[in-house]
């Protein structure tokens, strides 16, 4: 598999953005996914994820009741609606893929600023 990401920008803060990660190959619907972030001088970090199906999904405290995951296998492509973005929110974000995170996409820059 393999991952592309799209759907970063500038937004102000309050806005929204949906990111996008469109997978390749084959074995995308059985694999666990996942949204990570890194800003600049920080370590790169977990943002949520989501079950093979859907069925099950996590975030980070930070962003809880204001980004959704979620996935459509019939188009092999992961999503990330994040809403009510703050300027903390800035950084490139980055899809993963696999129980281990062994497959990763190049990132998509998110820069929230007025």
């Amino acid at each position: 598999v393999q991952l592309v990401e799209s759907g970063g920008g500038l937004v102000q803060p309050g806005g929204s953005l949906r990111l996008s990660c469109a997978a390749s190959g084959r074995g995308f619907s059985t694999y666990l996914m996942g949204w990570f972030r890194q800003a600049p001088g920080n370590e790169r970090e977990f943002v949520a994820q989501i079950s093979w199906n859907g069925g099950s999904t996590k975030y980070t405290d930070s962003v809880k009741g204001r980004f959704t995951i979620s996935r459509d296998n019939t188009k092999n492509t992961l999503y990330l609606q994040m809403n009510t973005l703050k300027p903390e929110d800035t950084a490139i974000y980055y899809c993963a893929a696999g129980s281990n995170w062994s497959i990763w996409g190049q990132g998509t820059q998110v820069t929230v600023s007025s």
